[in-house]
């Protein structure tokens, strides 16, 4: 449903032009004014992932600091020749918030059980480009992308095979604890009972690794973070400055994780929608959190979601993981 509303707003002597919101897109605005009203301003992480954003994070995946990627990408080949030697009924695989489809392709190499595949990405554009390369290359197994947000993905197309979500790149960490839990329960109910859900999830390790990590030396990530901002004004006709915001990112050792931050380098207000705000310098809008675990923490955070660990690898050095869940009954 639409919002139903014009704003004219006034600060000061000066009058700002209608917004007519009806044109905004109604969840990304009703939720931008939420988190900008907070006392810790916040945006969910959720809106970096427009085609251009998703463009920023395959960059990022391609840097030498950013281990995750290409970790989790080392231990993918060996982790899907075992899932070959488990699975023997055919599988319909389900990916969460799947962007380019590049960690689907060793697991379609190695497992021939694979019949199915269902990409899920808010990004349309991007999804379909990606999903026309894949059906070029694995011609053989059924590709049907599906454009929606991960945390309300709609129906799931029949099927009559075994169930396996796929939730790589440590994406699991951008959620807190609490939401974390909640996600791995719709995954479950979404699903069913007797699925399965391979999950990649970051470890514990060397906050200067960490650090490296996201603070990247080309600027990539600041980009990516600052594309948020980008959205704002061409999506609900914001008026921000990017050039008084600064990327921020820094290991918090007692929450376990990784926060990214826009800063603001002056005092200034824009407006977002037709509605104003107001910063200091200094203050911040909290755009991501990447939280890291050890096995045994994640463990038990499956276990409150109703998932059972059934398999688990790690990297060397302990600097990545995955895990084989089996939803229990």
């Amino acid at each position: 449903m639409r919002l139903a509303t014009q704003t004219a707003v006034n600060v000061g002597d000066e009058q700002h032009r209608d917004i007519d919101v009806t044109r905004l897109e109604p969840t990304f605005l009703r939720e931008a004014w939420a988190g900008l009203e907070q006392e810790q301003k916040a945006l969910s992480a959720k809106y970096f992932y427009d085609e251009r954003g998703s463009q920023y994070f395959d960059d990022i995946c391609a840097l030498g600091e950013y281990y995750p990627y290409r970790t989790e990408m080392s231990m993918l080949p060996n982790v899907a020749d075992e899932l070959a030697q488990m699975s023997e009924d055919s599988l319909t695989v389900v990916e969460f918030g799947a962007g380019s489809l590049i960690k689907i392709r060793p697991l379609l190499r190695a497992v021939p059980s694979i019949c199915t595949y269902v990409p899920i990405d808010v990004s349309g554009e991007h999804l379909y480009q990606a999903t026309r390369a894949l059906r070029h290359e694995f011609s053989d197994v059924r590709i049907k992308p599906h454009v929606a947000d991960m945390w309300e993905p709609g129906e799931l197309p029949p099927t009559k095979h075994q169930l396996m979500g796929f939730f790589p790149g440590s994406t699991i960490g951008n959620f807190d604890p609490v939401d974390a839990v909640a996600f791995l329960k719709r995954v479950k109910s979404y699903l069913g009972s007797g699925s399965q859900l391979l999950i990649g999830v970051d470890t514990k390790k060397s906050p200067a690794i960490l650090h490296r990590a996201y603070n990247d030396g080309r600027g990539i990530t600041a980009a990516f973070n600052l594309n948020m901002l980008r959205r704002l004004n061409n999506e609900l006709e914001a008026d921000i400055n990017l050039k008084q915001f600064e990327h921020y990112a820094y290991y918090n050792a007692p929450l376990g994780r990784i926060e990214m931050h826009l800063v603001s380098t002056c005092d200034q207000n824009f407006s977002v929608g037709g509605r104003r705000f107001y910063m200091h310098t200094g203050e911040s809008i909290h755009t991501e959190n990447s939280y890291k675990y050890s096995p045994k923490q994640f463990r038990h955070l499956a276990a409150n979601a109703g998932w059972a660990c059934q398999r688990q690898w790690l990297a060397d050095g302990d600097m990545f993981a995955m895990y084989l869940l089996s939803a229990e009954r």
